[in-house]
């Protein structure tokens, strides 16, 4: 036991002495227990940022057809629900003025829509108006009778968007 302490104090005096002999620093293995990592192995090796760089790419392709799928979605959904007002706004139109509307514009000014809405398929304020009878009226005129997506393509339970 007497010779434990001894060692011990030995060291400390030896560590002390190399400091004061350094101008503050010591070289010793003592240090280096301390601080165990030289300037030398700081950072990241290229193994560690290949192994992130692959999770990354791999989080990413699981993520962004999920994301694409919704985006897609939701525009069918913004589109569905577009047509579903303008033809409510056809039918309003035709029931308060005993007439359907030329076009689209006449809903706009008789202040039935706000503005034109946007095709959010095609990205346009473009419409495909079909014209006809309107067999409620007495006069049977022709006018607005629907609307329909000018889109192409299918939505993802493979319906033309035309036929919306």
């Amino acid at each position: 036991m007497i010779g434990r302490k001894m060692n011990y104090k030995l060291r400390i005096t030896n560590y002390e002495e190399e400091k004061a002999a350094n101008g503050g620093h010591c070289n010793s293995v003592q240090s280096k227990i301390q601080n165990p990592k030289s300037k030398n192995e700081r950072g990241f090796s290229l193994l560690e940022l290949m192994i992130a760089m692959f999770i990354i790419i791999i989080l990413l392709s699981v993520a962004l057809p999920t994301y694409q799928r919704t985006v897609q979605q939701a525009r069918e959904t913004v589109l569905k629900e577009n047509l579903f007002q303008i033809r409510r706004a056809i039918d309003q139109y035709a029931t308060d003025k005993g007439k359907p509307p030329q076009s689209l514009d006449d809903l706009i000014t008789g202040e039935y829509l706000r503005e034109k809405p946007v095709d959010p398929i095609s990205e346009k304020a473009e419409w495909s108006e079909i014209m006809g009878e309107d067999t409620s009226s007495p006069d049977a005129e022709q006018g607005l009778k629907d609307v329909k997506s000018l889109a192409e393509g299918e939505d993802s339970e493979g319906k033309k968007y035309e036929d919306y």
